[in-house]
């Protein structure tokens, strides 16, 4: 008879929960997210100390960050066979804390359940997709996934649409890579992968990647190449919320991440051109475009590819864990 495994105890179910959590995308792939555990909860931090002060001033993308990795929490939490209550800031007077997670037996959400297995089948490409379009079917799935999370998306659709949004892109990239600022924090986060975060590269071109970073202005080339795959992607489409604070912004980053795995579901992996989204002036200009008057909070492209490459590294789970009595991350 073969003997069985014990049943993993509250923190191993909790660690697995936090594995499935820290595989979401992040801006420059900083990670800026904490979580502290309990019993019977898990409580998720902003890291400030991996905030991008020039490229998200306002903490907006660390947020939505932090909302992709909730959104994972949850799915994994009910495919594990609990069910995720959550709350979102629930603490006006701890300003990093996030979301609480309150975990108790009893799962009711089979479809969340599959969406686990897509979690570490999701990947962010930066190449073009295949040609293929994405079936009417599919798109309502996708559209669907966004609002059940209680934000909005719309396709960019039309020539003209498709153009007024790609030039957008171009405009961004030729002023973000114009500051020297812009560039010197892209540069910082260029790492080998060994480091477990930032934008990998292998090691010996790490050091030459962030010396023509911070000194050579990329814009024009990089503008050129961003406006094209905006033009070319099989399906691009802008997601956005009612409000535009830290509340709205856990929503976007939460209706993003069920996005991205019901697409994987579906055979689809995301890029994204978030560059109109970075700068204000850019910001309220894609917002007249979309035809919307919500605040857009995010810009992606979808397709097909035979071979979306390698996940992005991530950190060991015990740096991204905090201890109940670490005075910093104090929950009341």
């Amino acid at each position: 008879m073969t003997e069985k495994s014990p049943p993993a105890g509250p923190g191993e179910q909790h660690r697995a929960l936090l594995d499935a959590a820290v595989r979401a995308p992040s801006s420059h792939n900083t990670q800026p997210w904490l979580f502290r555990l309990e019993h019977d909860a898990v409580h998720l931090f902003a890291d400030r100390t991996r905030a991008l002060p020039v490229n998200d001033p306002d903490d907006r993308e660390l947020t939505i960050s932090c909302g992709c990795a909730l959104l994972n929490l949850r799915v994994a939490a009910t495919a594990a066979g609990l069910r995720a209550a959550c709350r979102l800031l629930p603490d006006s007077d701890t300003e990093d804390l996030l979301a609480t997670v309150h975990l108790a037996p009893g799962s009711d959400g089979a479809g969340d359940a599959a969406l686990a297995g897509e979690i570490g089948r999701r990947r962010t490409l930066r190449k073009r997709f295949d040609d293929r379009a994405v079936p009417p079917a599919v798109l309502r799935d996708l559209l669907r996934a966004v609002e059940d999370e209680g934000a909005w998306a719309v396709v960019v659709d039309g020539e003209a649409q498709r153009q007024a949004v790609a030039s957008l892109v171009s405009e961004g990239d030729a002023m973000q890579w114009s500051s020297p600022h812009w560039r010197r924090e892209l540069a910082q986060w260029m790492h080998p992968r060994r480091r477990g975060d930032g934008l990998a590269l292998a090691g010996i071109a790490a050091p030459l990647a962030q010396v023509v970073v911070r000194t050579v202005d990329m814009g024009t080339g990089v503008g050129a190449k961003d406006h094209a795959l905006a033009e070319n992607s099989p399906l691009l489409l802008a997601i956005g919320t009612a409000g535009d604070g830290s509340e709205d912004w856990l929503r976007a980053g939460q209706a993003l991440e069920r996005l991205l795995l019901v697409a994987c579901g579906h055979g689809l992996q995301a890029g994204y051109l978030n560059q109109p989204l970075q700068l204000p002036a850019l910001r309220h200009r894609l917002q007249h475009q979309l035809g919307h008057d919500g605040f857009p909070q995010l810009l992606l492209r979808l397709g097909y590819c035979d071979d979306p490459g390698e996940a992005s590294p991530r950190r060991p789970l015990d740096t991204v864990l905090v201890a109940a009595d670490d005075g910093r991350h104090e929950t009341r």
